[in-house]
């Protein structure tokens, strides 16, 4: 007598196994597809992050982070970067990113223009043409913002 119940007990578990199943293989596809789908930037906007974080690493007074958003070429001897830094926020207070437009991409160059503000002339803003370079997949300002 207890053979037939223990037939029944297992036909039951079967679509609930078959739906843990299916619910464990869309997990897995979930996990892939979230892992490789990127950060959903295109090259304008890391373009426009470059301009920003490098502004920022400055502000900031952070040599390794400038180094992260600045191209090998324009990034100098920390000493000097900092001290011409300090300087700027001296006289001007410290400097802002209003705007990055114009982006404009060619290859693994591109070129931006970046408005500014510093603190203490708030209503003056200065437009700078920048060029970009990609270095190690990454976008690195290669232009000397104003100062």
């Amino acid at each position: 007598m207890s053979e037939p119940s223990e037939e029944r007990d297992r036909s039951t578990a079967l679509p609930i196994l078959g739906a843990l199943g299916v619910v464990v293989i869309v997990l897995i596809a979930f996990g892939i597809w979230t892992l490789t789908r990127g950060d959903g930037l295109t090259d304008e906007l890391r373009v426009a992050r470059a301009a920003v974080g490098q502004n920022d690493a400055l502000q900031r007074g952070s040599y390794p982070d400038f180094r992260t958003y600045t191209c090998a070429a324009e990034q100098g001897v920390e000493s000097e970067v900092l001290a011409r830094q300090q300087r700027s926020t001296t006289t001007k207070g410290a400097r802002y990113v209003d705007d990055v437009t114009g982006v404009a991409i060619n290859g693994e160059r591109a070129t931006a223009t970046v408005t500014y503000h510093f603190e203490r002339s708030p209503d003056d803003k200065i437009t700078s043409p920048m060029v970009f370079a990609r270095e190690g997949g990454d976008w690195k300002v290669c232009s000397p913002g104003p100062s």
